[in-house]
């Protein structure tokens, strides 16, 4: 019966976003709130172990939360986000109540979970629904334009050029780090370990500020740089250059602790096979840690589309030239063209989260495969 009622709910959630997408009669944006509350309420039907607490809580949010809601922000249109947190809540207090290996009190597991939860609503889940339903505010055509207009079109691209060229060049750098650091001995290998984190530990304004301070006008390398009319900050090469410094040590972070796990056996025997330095990376060293290095470049691709602060800094804001995503948004909101810069923001967002799905899924065969090695050694022990 839940799932019967789940399924008619979704499906008259879908034909009003379709009315609301063609904009149907004047009352199209009423279709789009109503689509929402029904999924809202598929999704917190389907998801019910209780009942009696389930109608508890949904009549509570109806009839008490939401008025207080509306008298406080004057916005019914936002309502949704009500029943966004009380799903999460039904979620979470059945989970709570599931047995676990934990002695502790089941009061402190639920409190403890509904105060996570209560946060991730209110600086994770609250702001994307904020960005996703301002970027829709003047309908899907006033979406796509703002998408098509020609600056942002420039900046979408730019930032995505950003993370083809600087992505492939941090992986291999990382790699040849991670290879030199978790299997040689060296003089001054603590050292280079240490300045690893120096991107992570400089704020990225400065870091924008190092290159202008060494390829500006007024640089070290400035006069030589103009002499041979050779362009490095506010153009492109100062964009890759900033971001490559700050999404450096993603690949090479997650790699060298999985190499010094793994250890130099199955090299070493490579080596003595006859295998040569190359053939041993790719047929050995490399299977290995696949996992680990697709890790790494999913944080670093997130990191280089993501950027603000240093490529804002060597960038000189120029339309259509030097401008990333981030920095486009910031300049429409700067000027009260809200639905655009929601618009752009809200595909920046989608590409992360499509970067976050794609590490969920790394972290699953990661464990997956950790599980296998482990099975695999407890097989030969017995």
């Amino acid at each position: 019966m839940k799932r019967g009622l789940a399924i008619v709910l979704s499906v008259a959630a879908a034909v009003l976003f379709v009315l609301y997408l063609f904009e149907i009669s004047s009352f199209f944006n009423t279709y789009k709130h109503v689509a929402i509350f029904l999924i809202i309420s598929a999704i917190f039907i389907i998801t019910s172990k209780s009942w009696v607490k389930s109608l508890a809580l949904f009549l509570i949010g109806l009839f008490v939360v939401s008025p207080i809601y509306v008298i406080i922000t004057e916005n019914i249109a936002s309502i949704n986000v009500i029943f966004v947190f009380i799903t999460i809540l039904n979620v979470v207090t059945d989970s709570a109540t599931s047995k676990s290996a934990s002695k502790e009190n089941a009061w402190i597991k639920t409190t403890l979970i509904i105060i996570t939860f209560l946060f991730l609503t209110i600086f994770v889940f609250l702001p994307l629904y904020t960005i996703f339903t301002q970027a829709f505010a003047r309908g899907v055509e006033a979406y796509f334009t703002s998408i098509k207009e020609p600056d942002a079109w420039s900046a979408i691209k730019l930032t995505l050029t950003v993370a083809v060229i600087v992505v492939p060049v941090n992986t291999f750098f990382g790699i040849l780090l991670a290879w030199a650091i978790a299997k040689f001995d060296f003089k001054g290998k603590s050292i280079i370990t240490t300045l690893i984190e120096v991107p992570f530990a400089v704020s990225p304004v400065i870091a924008g500020l190092i290159f202008i301070l060494l390829f500006g006008a007024s640089g070290w390398f400035g006069e030589y740089l103009r002499s041979y009319d050779i362009k490095i900050v506010f153009a492109l090469p100062g964009l890759f250059l900033a971001t490559a410094f700050v999404t450096f040590p993603f690949v090479a972070k997650e790699l060298i602790p999985l190499m010094q796990e793994m250890g130099k056996d199955d090299e070493e025997a490579a080596l003595t096979l006859g295998a040569g330095g190359l053939q041993t990376f790719f047929k050995v060293t490399l299977p290995n840690i696949k996992w680990g290095l697709l890790y790494g470049i999913v944080l670093t691709n997130a990191r280089a589309m993501g950027e603000f602060g240093a490529v804002a800094v060597v960038s000189g804001l120029i339309r259509g030239v030097t401008m990333t995503m981030p920095l486009h948004i910031e300049v429409l909101y700067n000027e009260y063209l809200f639905t655009a810069s929601f618009a752009v923001a809200s595909l920046l967002t989608l590409l992360a989260l499509v970067t976050l799905i794609v590490k969920t899924i790394i972290e699953r065969y990661m464990i997956l495969q950790r599980k296998r090695a482990f099975h695999n050694i407890a097989l030969e022990l017995r």
